[in-house]
């Protein structure tokens, strides 16, 4: 069977089947609030894995409904104690365990200053989900592995869910409902060549750009949790601001060229970076020629990331195992971090 986290990444399909039948009725309720009473701007409060799939929500809200996104340093709160003005606005956590005192204080925090505050947490009996007004479940049921797969699958198929019952977006609720069904797809790629290329490698360098750039937040904490990579994510516009001075023979550059108005600059990055003696790993499309790895779509491009990064869990945790690390338990690492 594998690895704790090879079996909870291929159970993310049901997670997300899980949700339409336990948090859509909630969502709906919240998105119904939210049309009611707009916020003009949107708080995002969260870590690690989290704070990448609030990077997703950021960037998913402000496309489709114009609403500024911010990630709000929760040191603000817990040790400057800012005079944050956030009254009719909107806050969100997102959490697998709901246990870390200064997610909690934060929005608490924001809640006693009128924020709209709402906690997408795994464990709902938690006190993140007791210090918010709504709490929408992951539905992930218990993740043993430290390495987080499957909640934060849930995290980006939950916070899509409210963008799209926010915006009252047919197509994307529509493309939700099948998403299980492209999950079990994205699962059918064994990465070959993009596990080989890591395996051997200590260092290298994750590329997205816009929704994609949660991934490849994602992509390179894995390595480094699972597989002691030293990884780092860019975006696709910045690698030309001063990455790129990193690359030299050889060198492992994992780029997720994803559908939509990135692509054909990630693509031309690609190309490039292969021209300057980069060992360049393409995911992308089935239609795009010079690929390393196929990526499954979805019925709506904008949950794309959530196939690719399904994809990439099972290639992280295969680079694992072939360095001869167990990705369940990473060196220095527990699942619940306790962070002020």
């Amino acid at each position: 069977m594998g690895s704790l986290m090879l079996q909870e990444a291929l159970a993310s399909a049901s997670v997300v089947s899980a949700q339409s039948r336990e948090v859509d009725q909630g969502i709906q309720a919240l998105a119904r609030t939210l049309r009611e009473r707009p916020p003009s701007v949107a708080l995002t409060v969260a870590r690690g894995s989290s704070d990448h799939a609030a990077n997703y929500f950021a960037y998913l809200t402000m496309s489709e409904l114009g609403v500024p996104v911010v990630s709000l340093p929760m040191s603000l709160v817990t040790l400057n104690h800012a005079p944050l003005v956030v009254d009719g606005q909107l806050a969100i956590s997102v959490s697998q365990s709901g246990q870390s005192p200064d997610l909690v204080e934060t929005m608490s925090t924001l809640r006693a200053r009128g924020a709209t505050t709402v906690a997408f947490v795994n464990r709902t009996e938690s006190p993140l989900a007791e210090a918010c007004q709504w709490t929408v479940p992951l539905s992930a049921g218990p993740e043993r592995s430290v390495a987080a797969t499957k909640s934060y699958i849930g995290a980006l198929s939950a916070l899509a869910r409210l963008v799209a019952h926010w915006r009252e977006d047919p197509k994307l609720l529509a493309a939700l409902g099948t998403l299980p069904a492209r999950l079990e797809e994205a699962t059918q790629s064994d990465g070959g060549t993009a596990v080989d290329a890591l395996a051997v490698s200590d260092r290298a360098m994750v590329v997205g750009r816009g929704l994609g750039f949660a991934v490849a937040l994602e992509a390179a904490l894995k390595l480094k949790e699972t597989s002691s990579i030293q990884a780092e994510a860019f975006s696709g516009a910045e690698i030309r601001h001063g990455p790129m001075a990193l690359i030299e023979q050889g060198y492992p550059l994992f780029v997720f060229a994803l559908r939509g108005a990135e692509q054909k600059g990630l693509i031309e990055l690609a190309e490039e970076m292969r021209g300057r003696g980069a060992r360049v790993i393409l995911a992308a499309p089935a239609d795009i020629q010079g690929r390393d790895v196929t990526l499954a779509v979805a019925d709506d491009e904008s949950l794309d990331p959530i196939l690719a990064i399904q994809t990439f869990y099972l290639i992280a945790a295969r680079v694992a195992e072939m360095r001869g690390f167990n990705p369940d338990v990473p060196r220095h690492l527990s699942k619940v971090t306790h962070t002020r």
